[in-house]
C-alpha cells in the first residue's frame, strides 16, 4: 500500500516549454543529455517536421523525419507495427450518386458500377495474438480495384487521430505499447506511459475522449464508423480542387459493447469481433456501409474555428453536412486469412487521377510511412504482385527484378524513353495522375507547428457536451479506470488539469473516483472555444432500434418445448436477426423428442455473447441449473448488461427469484413475445446506474 503519494510533477523541471501550436518542447541544459540522430547530430526540434511554410507541405530533405520513422516501421518482423490484429472480407463499391462535378476519378462519377473491394478491420495498439474487445481505436481500411488502378483508403473508426505531425507517431505508439523493461500491459492504454504521453501533449485530448468513449467498443465491425481522417482533394477536368473528408456509415447503425462486457468477452472469446463477422457473412447476412464525403472549399475552410489540416480536429457535419454517394457491402470472406488478410498491403499512397493530398502534416508523414513499412514488412518492393495486392485492371511498368519478382518481363527495354520496343508502355498527360498546382506561400522554411494548431480543447469540450447522460458516464468512468491503473501520482494530477479544460463536471467526476482534488487548470495555449453540440457524435442516443445483425440466444435443455422455441426463432429471424441455441449440453432432446445440437453450451456462451436472452426450460431442469454459476451469470450479466430477457415459469420460480434481477420493461414472460422482439432491439440504459457504480 503506497502512503504519502507526491504529485509533484517533475516536468516542470524539464525547461518545458510551448511551440506555436500548443505543442511541448523539453529543451536539455546546457550539461544534460543532447537528443540526436542515429549518426549523433544534436536534434533542435523534435515536435514537428520540416515544412515549406506553417501550413505548407513537409520536405523530403528532413532526415530527421526519415529517419524517426524509417527506425520506427522497421521495428517489428513480421507482423505490423500497429494494426497487427486485423479481420478482413471481400465486397463491392456501387456509387450511387456521381461528383463528376468536382473529380474526374471514374470510382466517383461513374453510377451503378460495382467495383471490388477488400475492406480490413483492426484493433492498433496490439499484437496478432491479441484479442478483439480492448479499449482502442479500430482501423478501418479499404482497398478498392478500380478500372484506374487501386485506390486505398486508410482510416480508423474515429474521425480524428492523436498528433498533428507524423514525426510524433513513434512516440505515441511508443508510449501505448508494452512498457519496454516489463513487456505489460498488451493491448491496453491503462498504464504510466501512455498516460505520461498524453498528459504531456495536449493535442492528443480530442482523441483521447474518443478513446475513453463507447466508440472504442464496438458491438461488430458492422455497427462502426469510417473515417479518412484527413483532408483531402478532389480534383475536376479543370484542375480545380474541391477538399473532402471521406466517412462510411454503418446501414446497420453505431452500436458499441459495454466495458464490462468487453472485459468478460476477451475472456470468453478473444475472437469475438472476427468470428462474429465470418458467421454473419456466410449466413448470407452481409455488413453494409453508405459512403459520404463532406465538401468544401479553401474559402469555406478559412471560416471554420479550426484548422482542417489538423488531425486531430473534425468537421461538425453541422457545419458541413455528409453527402452519401454511394454504398460499400462485404459479402464474401477471405479464401485463406494468411494470403489475404495478412498479406493485404494498405498505403494512403495508392490515390487514382481525380484525388490528391492536402497539406496535413500528418497525412504527408503517412505517405512515406505506410510504404515503408509495407517494403519492410514483405521484404520486397514486389508486394504488389500479390494477388490481394495486385490491380484488377491492366497495367504495365518498367520496374525490374528484386526478392520476390513473379512477373516476366519480355523485353529488352525496362527503361524510359527507349526506342527498341514500341509495344512498352509510356506516360500519358490525358490519363495520367495530376497532382494540384498549388500556389504555396512565402513562409520561411523551417520546424514550425502552425499557431491555428494551438486549440487542444475545444473539440473535445464538443465532443462531450454532445453525448447523452450515459454516454457521459461511460467516459467518465474509463478515465478513472484508466488512470486509476496509472501509479504515478502527478502524471493523474496533470491529466486532471487537461479535463478541467474539457469540461469541469468532467473532471470532478474523475477525480471523486480516483480520490484526488482537483489541480490548476492546465497551461491552455490558445482560448477554450464553446462550439455548438452535434448529435452526430453520440453513439447511444443514434443507435437505431433493429433487430438486423443482431444475436438472440435460447437457453434450452432437456424436455424444452419445441414449438416455443420455434416461436422465438421465427419472431427473431422475420427481424433480420440471428439466434443461438445454448443448453448445457452439446445435444438435447426437446418436449417431442427431436433431438437437437446446441451451438453453444452455457458455460462455453456467456450472456455478453448475446443483444438479449431467452429462457424455455422445464422446473427439473431449471432446479439443476439453479445450482450451476454459469448459469447464475449468464441471466445476471444480461440483466447488468441492460438487455432484454424473456422467462418462462420455471426460470422465473427456480433462477431469477433468488437473483438480483429486478422485474422491469426489459424483463418479460415468454407470452409477451411482441414487447420482448421490440425491447431486444435496443438496450434500457435507465437501468445502468442500479447496477454498477459510475464516476
Amino acid at each position: 500500500m503506497k502512503k504519502n503519494l507526491d504529485h509533484t510533477d517533475p516536468a516542470k523541471n524539464m525547461n518545458t516549454e510551448r511551440g506555436n501550436g500548443g505543442e511541448t518542447h523539453q529543451r536539455a541544459d546546457d550539461d544534460g543529455k543532447v537528443l540526436t540522430t542515429q549518426q549523433g547530430v544534436a536534434i533542435s526540434d523534435n515536435q514537428n517536421s520540416l515544412k515549406a511554410g506553417a501550413r505548407g507541405p513537409s520536405l523530403l530533405e528532413d532526415f530527421v523525419l526519415r529517419e524517426k520513422i524509417n527506425h520506427f516501421d522497421h521495428e517489428r518482423i513480421p507482423e505490423r507495427v500497429v494494426h497487427a490484429r486485423g479481420s478482413a472480407a471481400h465486397g463491392y463499391f456501387e456509387l450511387t450518386e456521381s461528383l463528376e462535378e468536382y473529380t474526374t476519378a471514374k470510382i466517383l462519377t461513374e453510377t451503378g458500377k460495382q467495383t471490388p473491394v477488400f475492406t480490413r478491420f483492426s484493433t492498433v495498439a496490439g499484437n496478432k495474438g491479441s484479442k478483439d474487445t480492448p479499449r482502442d481505436v479500430r482501423g478501418f481500411s479499404v482497398k478498392m480495384y478500380t478500372e484506374e488502378g487501386n485506390w486505398d483508403l486508410v482510416g480508423n473508426n474515429m474521425p480524428i487521430f492523436f498528433i498533428q505531425d507524423a514525426i510524433k507517431f513513434p512516440d505515441l505508439i511508443h508510449a501505448v505499447k508494452p512498457e519496454p523493461d516489463r513487456g505489460f500491459p498488451q493491448a491496453a492504454s491503462a498504464h504510466d506511459t501512455f498516460w505520461d504521453f498524453v498528459s504531456l501533449s495536449p493535442e492528443t485530448m480530442h482523441n483521447v475522449i474518443w478513446l475513453m468513449s463507447d466508440r472504442a467498443l464496438p458491438r461488430s465491425f458492422s455497427m462502426m464508423e469510417g473515417f479518412g481522417i484527413h483532408t483531402f482533394r478532389l480534383l475536376n477536368k479543370d484542375g480545380k480542387s474541391t477538399f473532402v473528408r471521406f466517412h462510411w456509415k454503418p446501414v446497420a447503425g453505431v452500436q458499441s459493447l459495454i466495458w464490462d462486457e468487453a472485459v468478460k468477452i476477451s475472456g470468453a472469446d478473444p475472437d469475438y469481433n472476427r468470428r462474429d463477422m465470418y458467421e454473419a457473412i456466410e449466413n448470407g447476412m452481409y455488413f453494409e456501409w453508405e459512403l459520404g464525403v463532406q465538401l468544401f472549399t479553401e474559402e469555406e475552410a478559412n471560416e471554420f474555428p479550426f484548422d482542417h489540416l489538423d488531425a486531430t480536429k473534425l468537421i461538425p457535419e453541422e457545419t458541413v453536412p455528409v453527402k452519401i454517394i454511394g454504398k460499400m457491402v462485404l459479402n464474401r470472406n477471405p479464401d485463406n486469412f494468411f494470403a489475404e488478410t495478412e498479406q493485404v498491403a494498405f498505403c494512403p499512397s495508392h490515390v487514382v487521377p481525380g484525388i490528391d493530398y492536402s497539406n496535413a502534416p500528418l497525412l504527408q508523414g503517412r505517405l512515406f510511412s505506410y510504404l515503408d513499412t509495407q517494403l519492410f514488412r514483405f521484404n520486397s518492393p514486389n508486394f504488389a504482385q500479390i494477388p490481394v495486392n495486385a490491380p484488377k485492371c491492366p497495367f504495365a511498368n518498367n520496374q525490374q527484378d528484386g526478392h520476390m519478382q513473379m512477373q516476366v518481363p519480355k523485353t529488352r527495354t525496362l527503361y524510359d524513353p527507349q526506342s527498341l520496343d514500341p509495344e512498352r508502355p509510356r506516360e500519358s498527360v490525358k490519363k495520367g495522375f495530376e497532382s494540384f498546382h498549388e500556389q504555396l506561400d512565402d513562409g520561411v522554411k523551417g520546424r514550425i507547428r502552425a499557431e491555428s494548431f494551438a486549440d487542444h480543447y475545444s473539440q473535445p469540450r464538443m465532443f462531450y457536451r454532445s453525448q447523452t447522460p450515459a454516454e457521459q458516464a461511460h467516459i467518465a468512468t474509463a478515465y478513472a479506470f484508466e488512470l486509476g491503473k496509472v501509479d504515478t501520482p502527478h502524471v493523474r494530477t496533470r491529466m486532471l488539469g487537461h479535463l478541467l479544460h474539457i469540461d469541469e463536471d468532467l473532471a470532478n467526476r474523475v477525480a471523486t473516483a480516483l480520490g484526488m482534488e482537483l489541480p490548476e487548470p492546465a497551461d491552455a495555449a490558445a482560448p477554450v472555444q464553446d462550439m455548438a453540440t452535434s448529435e452526430p457524435l453520440q453513439t447511444i442516443g443514434r443507435t437505431p432500434k433493429s433487430l438486423k445483425g443482431r444475436l438472440v440466444g435460447i437457453l434450452v435443455a432437456k424436455g424444452s418445448n419445441h414449438s416455443e422455441i420455434k416461436k422465438f426463432e421465427d419472431a427473431v429471424n422475420a427481424q433480420g436477426g440471428m439466434v443461438k441455441i445454448v443448453a448445457p449440453s452439446k445435444e438435447v432432446e426437446l418436449d417431442d423428442g427431436t433431438r437437437i445440437q446446441a451451438e453453444e453450451r452455457v458455460a462455453g456462451a456467456p450472456s455478453v455473447f448475446f443483444d438479449a436472452v431467452v429462457s424455455i426450460i422445464m422446473p427439473d431442469q431449471a432446479k439443476k441449473l439453479a445450482k450451476d454459476s454459469s448459469t447464475l451469470d449468464w441471466f445476471t450479466d444480461a440483466y447488468v448488461h441492460c438487455k432484454a430477457i424473456a422467462y418462462c415459469g420455471a426460470t422465473e420460480e427456480f433462477i431469477l427469484s433468488k437473483l438480483p434481477v429486478e422485474k422491469d420493461s426489459f424483463v418479460t414472460p415468454l407470452a409477451d413475445l411482441d414487447a420482448f422482439i421490440e425491447n431486444a432491439k435496443s438496450r434500457l440504459w435507465e437501468r445502468e446506474p442500479k447496477v454498477r457504480d459510475l464516476a
